[in-house]
């Protein structure tokens, strides 16, 4: 084969999961190890990977909250008020970073709640609710992704408990996996998982397998997953075998 329909071949890979390691590139590409470690390292001297430890990783640029919360509204509504009627009142909720999350807080307006959140855009939408008790996690302001993270927001997270973890993710493999593209977010969404009872996945079905090359969780992790992905696809079959509640909003479906 020659090099340059490896190096697509390797980009594809990467691309569809994230990372993956020279021995798995070497076994789908029928070459060596140490043809794929040259490969490998042309590629990032091109700036089209980075090489990790075992292997190699493409992240994706993120886009920022504005234009994610710009995409799939209707679908993200749909599945925001069907989370937002699993709560009741006098609960605590944390909400994570995620658009959808965020069009959940505008479900919530007006509920007698607690709200964690370090979602600077859902802070925005229920601060002037004298109804709700809402605690905004401290940490680092990323204003591209209008959040804040980092070691003050898992130390905050580490002194609180909740009811439940409303959480987006960036994809969900076909194993269940839930998946970030940027690194420095996953332990303060991981402080989220232990701070919270009840683990939902709000992801529509952009997400599968959407991007990211990190791992939140897996299927363990998670109570349910409200998605409008086809409840019959594997990935949601492979949570529902998994033991997670899927409850899909798409008409003509139930409640898995």
């Amino acid at each position: 084969m020659l090099a340059e329909r490896r190096h697509q071949l390797i980009l594809q890979a990467l691309r569809s999961g994230g990372t993956a390691s020279v021995t798995e590139l070497a076994e789908r590409l029928d070459a060596s190890a140490a043809t794929i470690r040259r490969d490998l390292l042309k590629l990032e001297a091109d700036g089209l990977l980075t090489r990790v430890h075992g292997g190699a990783v493409v992240e994706e640029d993120q886009p920022s909250f504005d234009e994610a919360a710009a995409v799939q509204v209707g679908e993200k509504d749909a599945i925001a008020a069907r989370a937002a009627t699993m709560i009741e009142d006098g609960q605590s909720v944390i909400l994570d970073s995620g658009t959808t999350v965020h069009r959940l807080a505008r479900y919530l307006r007006g509920r007698r709640l607690t709200v964690i959140t370090n979602n600077l855009a859902v802070y925005d939408e229920l601060n002037d609710d004298e109804n709700i008790d809402l605690m905004l996690l401290g940490g680092m302001v990323l204003r591209e992704s209008r959040m804040l993270d980092g070691f003050m927001a898992e130390d905050n997270l580490r002194q609180v408990h909740a009811d439940w973890l409303f959480m987006g993710a960036c994809g969900v493999r076909p194993g269940g996996q839930v998946m970030d593209t940027t690194v420095a977010e996953v332990p303060a969404r991981r402080a989220m998982i232990a701070a919270g009872d009840k683990v939902v996945l709000l992801a529509d079905k952009s997400k599968f397998p959407g991007t990211g090359m990190v791992k939140i969780c897996g299927p363990e992790d998670l109570d349910a997953l409200i998605t409008d992905a086809p409840e019959g696809s594997a990935t949601c079959m492979t949570l529902h075998e998994a033991g997670v509640k899927v409850i899909s909003t798409t008409p003509a479906t139930v409640d898995g």
